[in-house]
């Protein structure tokens, strides 16, 4: 399984982001970190550590939070009000879907956009693949997203972004 520090790292890469850039993302998600902390973060796994040994589901869900807020702004209702970001990781397993939406919905991405930077990544996904992993977890079409497609993703992102 990949790590969840793993996700950070190579977003860190992709979007050339900044150690202050990382701390703010955290920080609007709702989670102060200290510098020890992004450290920590920041510093590759050994394999035979959990997934979420350096950072917990919650928090890696917060940074994302905090990138989609970042990149587009805090979500409002009808009436103006911000509505709170949304905490989906309830379980290891939807992990990479929530990793994913929130990718694509940060960089604003099409499914067109992420078939583009997987095809980039010297991978394929079809546009019912794509679809049945962007589900809601209880839709009877949903599949779940292996690590392949987040790897993928991020790997895609970076020949984009950093050639």
């Amino acid at each position: 399984m990949m790590n969840n520090n793993d996700v950070v790292i190579r977003l860190r890469y992709a979007l050339s982001l900044s150690n202050q850039e990382i701390e703010e993302m955290f920080k609007l998600g709702g989670v102060t970190v200290s510098d020890s902390d992004l450290d920590r973060i920041l510093t590759r796994q050994e394999k035979d550590q959990s997934h979420d040994a350096a950072l917990s589901n919650h928090d890696l869900e917060a940074f994302l939070n905090g990138l989609v807020i970042k990149k587009r702004g805090h979500r409002k209702d009808k009436n103006g009000q911000v509505v709170p970001a949304t905490f989906d990781m309830r379980n290891a397993k939807l992990v990479n879907n929530v990793t994913i939406k929130k990718i694509k919905i940060a960089m604003a991405y099409t499914s067109d956009d992420i078939q583009e930077l997987l095809k980039l990544a010297g991978d394929h996904i079809s546009n019912g693949e794509l679809s049945a992993i962007l589900r809601r977890p209880d839709h009877r079409n949903y599949r779940e997203a292996g690590d392949r497609y987040v790897r993928k993703l991020l790997a895609g992102m970076s020949k984009k972004y950093r050639g």
